[in-house]
C-alpha cells in the first residue's frame, strides 16, 4: 500500500480507503500522498543528454527578408534586379555606403541612377557595396565584367508568317511589320498562313534593346514562290517599244510577249467579250489603261 502512495498516489489514495485503517490514518495517508504527487508534478525534468541516435536540434536562421544585416555582418540582402537609384536607397537605409560600376565590357559612367539596373553586388571592406550595374533595359552579363548577352535575330524564312512571328516575339521584339515580297501584292492584316521569303533584321544578327527594336517580314501567299531577290514584281508591266505599244514578237500585235491577243480599243476588246482586261492577260496594253490602275477598259 504504502508503495501505491509513493508511486502510483492516484491509485494509492483510492485503495487506502479500503484497508482496514481508521478514519485517521486513511486522511493522512491520502493528504501526504497528494501532496507528494503535487510537487511532481510542478518540479522540471533534469535535461538529458542526447543519445547517440538524437541530434541537438539547431537554431533556425531569420528570414533575410525579415531581419536586416547589421554594417559588420558578411551576408548581405539581396540588392539585384533593381535601379541603381532604389538599390543604393536601400543599402544605405541597412547602413551601408555604396559604389557602383559598369558590369559590361564597357567602362560607362552611371550619371542617371535611374537609368541603371543591379546586376552584380559584392562587399567591399565592412560598411561598403560595389554594385555591378548595366543600362535599364539591358540584359545581365553572365559574369561581371563581359558583354552584354543581346539576342539574336532568328532564322524564320520559309516559316508562316504566324510562326515566325512567334519566334521574333520570343526575342522580346514587340514591333513586327509585315510586307509584300513582290512590291505589287498586298498582304492581309493578318496573313497567318502566308509564307516568309525575306526577313530583318538577318537571321544571326545581334538585337540590341529588342523591345524597342522592329522586325520586317516580307511574305507571299500560299501557292505563290517566293522572288529570287527582293523589289521584285509578280506582274511587271510590259517593255514600251519606241511607237508607244507594249513590246511583242510581231510589230504590229501589240500585245503582252507572247501573247496573240490584241484589241486596238476598247471598244473592239468589249466586242470580243474580253473586257475589262486585267495587267498580264492577253491583249492587255498600257494604251487602254487609262488610269493605270492595272485593268484596262473597265469604263
Amino acid at each position: 500500500m504504502f508503495v501505491l502512495l509513493v508511486l502510483l498516489p492516484p491509485a494509492g489514495i483510492v485503495m487506502v480507503w479500503f484497508t482496514k485503517w481508521s478514519t485517521r490514518w486513511k486522511a493522512l495517508a491520502s493528504v501526504l500522498s497528494l501532496l507528494w504527487f503535487v510537487l511532481i508534478l510542478v518540479s522540471d525534468p533534469e535535461e538529458q543528454e542526447p543519445t547517440g541516435d538524437e541530434k541537438p536540434m539547431l537554431a533556425q536562421p531569420a528570414s533575410p527578408s525579415s531581419v536586416l544585416p547589421s554594417p559588420g555582418a558578411t551576408t548581405l540582402l539581396d540588392y539585384t534586379g533593381r535601379t541603381l537609384r532604389v538599390a543604393e536607397t536601400a543599402a544605405r537605409a541597412d547602413g551601408y555606403s555604396t559604389v557602383s560600376h559598369d558590369a559590361s565590357e564597357g567602362d560607362a559612367g552611371q550619371w542617371d541612377d535611374d537609368n541603371w539596373a543591379v546586376c552584380f553586388q559584392s562587399l567591399t571592406g565592412s560598411r561598403t557595396i560595389d554594385f555591378g550595374v548595366v543600362r535599364t533595359g539591358q540584359p545581365c552579363p553572365e559574369r561581371d565584367g563581359e558583354p552584354v548577352p543581346w539576342p539574336s535575330m532568328p532564322d524564320v524564312v520559309g516559316l508562316t508568317y504566324r510562326a515566325a512571328s512567334v519566334k521574333v516575339e520570343g526575342i522580346d521584339v514587340e514591333k513586327v511589320t509585315v510586307e509584300g515580297a513582290y512590291t505589287d501584292v498586298t498582304p492581309p492584316t493578318a496573313p497567318d498562313s502566308w509564307e516568309v521569303c525575306f526577313q530583318s533584321p538577318a537571321a544571326g544578327e545581334r538585337v540590341e534593346y529588342p523591345k524597342n527594336a522592329a522586325a520586317v517580314l516580307k511574305v507571299t501567299e500560299p501557292g505563290t514562290t517566293c522572288p529570287p531577290e527582293e523589289f521584285t514584281e509578280l506582274h511587271p508591266d510590259p517593255v514600251i517599244t519606241d511607237d508607244g505599244d507594249p513590246d511583242s514578237s510581231s510589230g504590229d500585235s501589240g500585245s503582252v510577249s507572247g501573247s496573240s491577243a490584241y484589241y486596238p480599243n476598247c471598244a473592239a476588246a468589249r466586242a470580243a467579250h474580253a473586257a475589262p482586261l486585267h495587267r498580264g492577260e492577253p491583249g492587255y496594253r498600257l494604251r487602254l489603261d487609262r488610269d493605270g490602275d492595272g485593268i484596262a477598259c473597265d469604263r
